[in-house]
């Protein structure tokens, strides 16, 4: 009983971020779901049924955050098109073919991508309008997307947490359509994720079905409040807590 109410804790913390500041929340939630529980004492998840729970949980929390952005003028119905395609695609097949990676293997793919999109949420941007036309290269947005839907599905994620900072470094959208925008794409992606982590037995069904149900209830609430706050102050938290997720994970490691 401790174990579950620690996970509604947590889940609701990562879905919380989740819909702010339009990420799945697994780079969040997955290392506090790994390290928190059994440092409490009050249990303990495998990676492998982390990454399994976490692609529920990231399922659901898109699914809220999206929702709250439906009537907000942010949802980009052409990015949504071109890369929610691709990327269902590649996160269906990573995650069929999780189960033949190592718990270590997993930790160390996260903390690589956290780095990776650490040093993106700092590259120089070219100020973009938070309205107006968008405009972005379709063959990268297909070819990025792919490819972090094939590593996100490994990972049981969505993959928005490195799909952000692609789409603001390197597709140049601005940050308010990135947030509501990647949240669809990143739902489409966690279908693949879960469909695969259900067919290779990764999901430990008690604690996904209490992420689910706190995921829903608490991603709405950081869509409405993202949708208030300035877009320098929503890339400033997205960076911090990958940092400090990225810090965590290489500590763990090292």
């Amino acid at each position: 009983m401790v174990i579950l109410l620690t996970l509604f804790i947590l889940g609701f913390m990562g879905s919380f971020l989740s819909g702010m500041v339009g990420i799945g929340g697994s780079v969040i939630s997955y290392p506090m779901l790994l390290y928190i529980p059994p440092l409490l004492g009050v249990g303990a998840l495998t990676a492998h049924e982390v990454t399994g729970a976490g692609a529920v949980q990231v399922l659901f929390a898109t699914f809220g955050g999206m929702l709250a952005y439906r009537k907000s003028g942010y949802l980009h119905k052409s990015l949504i098109g071109y890369m929610g395609s691709s990327i269902v695609v590649g996160s269906l097949l990573g995650s069929y073919s999780s189960n033949q990676f190592s718990e270590q293997t997993l930790t160390l793919v996260y903390g690589i991508l956290a780095l990776i999109a650490v040093m993106l949420m700092f590259t120089p941007k070219r100020e973009a309008l938070e309205s107006g036309k968008v405009t972005f290269h379709r063959g990268g947005a297909i070819f990025f997307s792919f490819v972090i839907g094939l590593v996100a599905g490994v990972l049981g994620a969505g993959g928005a947490f490195i799909l952000v900072p692609v789409m603001l470094a390197v597709l140049k959208i601005p940050t308010k359509t990135t947030i509501a925008t990647s949240l669809a794409i990143t739902f489409l992606s966690s279908i693949g994720s879960t469909i695969g982590k259900l067919v290779t037995h990764q999901v430990p069904y008690i604690p996904a079905i209490v992420l689910m149900i706190v995921s829903l209830i608490a991603s709405p609430i950081g869509a409405k409040v993202g949708q208030r706050l300035q877009a320098k102050w929503l890339q400033r938290m997205l960076a911090t807590f990958i940092i400090i997720t990225a810090i965590k994970i290489w500590w763990s490691l090292v």
